[in-house]
């Protein structure tokens, strides 16, 4: 028994005659009818009622009718699912706000490659909201995102904590600011300022900062990786997650370099986020392990973050109390 054999018989079924259903397959009248003699053959059961006048469906066919649309339903089912698993595991689809994107993106995507080189990776770049609606939409598969320490994460996200650091200026290496060991918020107010666009964490944070003070003038801009080029050239400083810095082409070469914030503020996360609902296809979990791991080497191995001496002293009274 072949599925074809069914499909002819819907077809007839569906048409009203032998006649009009070779002409909606393509095939030719005896063709058909040969093909579903075979099958009557072997079931046993003329499943068409041939006369001089035409081919229809027989009584016996029709009581066959519920089992033929059953298998048909049912093998639809199996290419409709087989079509979905070939698509998910050849194209998943990343959101990023772009943080972290030589210590920890690029590595991935490198590792991820050498181990499903028959995969395609798609990565976006998104605001924090657009990325999260596109997952939960199912235009995105997986999602990086930051959050400060004590943000509450939206319900619907299965969400695993990547990296932890700590917001930091960045800013060219000739710039006066370099040659300081910390910046405080009055240097910044003093200086042509890069800023987030507002929907991005750090625009929040350095309102926050800044404690709603404008600076001497300012950029908004896209990301950090578009930040660290305006920084580059010699536009003025911008606030950054530390592991968005480190490590960077730019600060590799000497162009930019960092300093901590003379400030005791919350630590920055950036966490890997999928759908909660469902089940995960085996190459986007595959990809978020990668991540996962990656991101604990760099942790184990990036330096501890330089505290200013006035946070140090917060802390241990905090401890002391």
């Amino acid at each position: 028994m072949r599925i074809e054999q069914l499909e002819y018989i819907e077809a007839v079924t569906r048409l009203g005659s032998l006649r009009r259903a070779a002409e909606a397959l393509h095939l030719s009248q005896p063709a058909l009818s040969e093909t579903v003699r075979n099958l009557e053959r072997e079931l046993g059961v003329n499943i068409l009622d041939r006369r001089r006048s035409g081919a229809k469906i027989s009584a016996e066919g029709r009581e066959l009718l519920p089992h033929i649309a059953a298998v048909l339903e049912a093998v639809e089912g199996l290419r409709r699912a087989a079509d979905e698993q070939h698509r998910t595991s050849r194209m998943i689809r990343l959101g990023t706000v772009h943080a972290a994107t030589v210590p920890l993106l690029v590595p991935a995507i490198r590792a991820f490659r050498a181990a499903h080189p028959e995969t395609q990776l798609e990565v976006v770049g998104v605001q924090p909201d657009v990325l999260q609606k596109s997952l939960l939409e199912g235009d995105l598969d997986l999602g990086l995102v930051n959050y400060l320490q004590g943000d509450d994460i939206p319900p619907g996200f299965h969400s695993t904590e990547l990296l932890r650091g700590h917001a930091v200026v960045c800013l060219r290496s000739d710039s006066p600011l370099a040659a300081r060991p910390h910046v405080t918020v009055e240097d910044l107010l003093a200086q042509p300022l890069i800023v987030m666009r507002s929907g991005y964490l750090m625009h929040r944070y350095v309102h926050r900062l800044l404690h709603g003070r404008s600076p001497l003038f300012s950029y908004s801009t896209d990301g950090a990786e578009m930040g660290k080029l305006m920084v580059a050239e010699g536009l003025g400083p911008t606030v950054l997650p530390d592991y968005s810095v480190r490590g960077d082409p730019l600060e590799r070469s000497g162009v930019i370099t960092f300093r901590p914030l003379a400030t005791d503020d919350d630590a920055v996360l950036l966490v890997i986020q999928r759908p909660s609902a469902g089940t995960a296809p085996p190459a986007t979990r595959a990809l978020h392990q990668v991540f996962v791991e990656i991101a604990a080497a760099y942790q184990s191995s990036a330096p501890v973050f330089a505290a200013h001496p006035a946070a140090e002293e917060t802390g241990r009274a905090a401890t002391a109390d």
